[in-house]
């Protein structure tokens, strides 16, 4: 049996982390409610919970999915406004919608979370199945399962949704065992840019460190919050978390969160904010109070890439887009969303513009590849 929960509240912490596994603290139970407790997702911003539990005959939690009632597509990262904008010309409404995603992070990740075993598959798209009828339900425009797996992928196509393709850039170890072995794998040019570019930083003043969340004091958490709230305020986005949400989570789950420093005589100009996994490091926000060069880089790419190799991990997702990314190490990876769209009108030429853009992606994925800085560039 599917219910319904308005509040992750209503979940208990460990049947709900039991489903979400180790690699994707986006996803855990004291990150999502954080954000209901805290205002980053209801009413104000439009994101409702509508999370999806598949239950038991003995009333267990065997599967479930993060799931939002949505009013816009802010911080979805798979922009679909011309979908919107097409169903409004259609004489159809477009808002609400159904999406099945971690708020703010576009970071891929499971999205049907099911337990392990023998039933996965049938769980897996018993909650799909639950997922569309509860858009037909209560009458949307549609739903919308964003950044999920492969494998996931394949159990939404079966159950009528449409697959879509993007593309961001991503970083795998190799089994480096410190910055320098990563660089060994690079053109010489490459290797010579990027050593040109921590050097500056350095030759400047600044200092980094990197802390775990709960190592992070009050104060050093405003700081961030501060350089959090001016990236937003600089590029006319809205800044959805609070400072109490990430003292929230710095308390819950401290272990799973990074923030890197960079300090200039005695004083913090700058910070960016990861989300660790057991396998994955995920960058999320950076921000700043003084402009030197190269500092972006080495605060949200390079420091990131030797925690990395340091800690063993295996993968860096450091956000969404940017190309610049593909000369410090981070090569073009597909990314998967899935679709059902309730309005047969539409239906039909939506899917029909995925297989054109799917088309058009596999080419630019490979012609990104040609750009990469490895001298064996791994295969696309």
């Amino acid at each position: 049996m599917i219910q319904v929960h308005a509040s992750l509240a209503d979940i208990p912490v460990a049947s709900w982390n039991r489903l979400v596994g180790a690699d994707t603290p986006f996803l855990r139970h004291e990150f999502l409610a954080a954000m209901e407790r805290h205002g980053a997702v209801g009413e104000r911003f439009g994101w409702i919970p509508q999370h999806l539990g598949l239950y038991d005959t003995q009333g267990q939690l065997v599967a479930a999915a993060p799931c939002y009632l949505k009013f816009n597509s802010y911080g979805e990262f798979v922009f679909d406004w011309a979908w919107a904008d097409a169903y409004q010309r259609a004489g159809g409404r477009y808002y609400p919608k159904l999406v099945m995603a971690a708020p703010y992070t576009p970071a891929t990740g499971a999205r049907v979370l099911t337990s392990p075993g023998p039933a996965r598959e049938t769980q897996a798209q018993m909650l799909i199945a639950g997922a569309r009828q509860l858009a037909e339900k209560l009458g949307l425009s549609g739903a919308h399962w964003l950044f999920g797996t492969e494998e996931e992928l394949a159990w939404q196509e079966e159950g009528g949704f449409m697959a879509r393709m993007g593309c961001q850039f991503h970083w795998h170890n190799q089994g480096y065992e410190h910055f320098d072995h990563l660089l060994s794998a690079f053109s010489a040019e490459k290797r010579k840019k990027i050593k040109r570019e921590r050097r500056r930083v350095s030759d400047a003043g600044v200092q980094l460190r990197r802390l775990r969340g709960d190592a992070v004091s009050e104060a050093q958490w405003a700081v961030f919050h501060r350089f959090y709230e001016d990236t937003f305020d600089k590029r006319g986005g809205i800044p959805t978390l609070s400072l109490d949400f990430f003292l929230d989570i710095a308390e819950t789950m401290g272990e799973q969160l990074l923030l890197v420093l960079a300090d200039y005589q005695g004083q913090s100009v700058a910070a960016a904010f990861c989300l660790v996994g057991a396998h994955s490091l995920y960058g999320r926000h950076w921000g700043c109070s003084a402009d030197f060069h190269s500092l972006h880089f080495e605060a949200c790419y390079y420091q990131g890439l030797e925690h990395c190799i340091s800690e063993g991990l295996t993968r860096f997702e450091p956000g969404a887009q940017g190309e610049h990314k593909i000369a410090r190490g981070f090569l073009p990876t597909a990314t998967w969303s899935a679709h059902w769209i309730a309005d047969p009108r539409l239906r039909q030429p939506i899917n029909a513009f995925l297989q054109h853009e799917r088309a058009a992606m596999r080419d630019y994925l490979a012609e990104m590849h040609q750009h990469s800085p490895y001298k064996d560039r791994p295969k696309p």
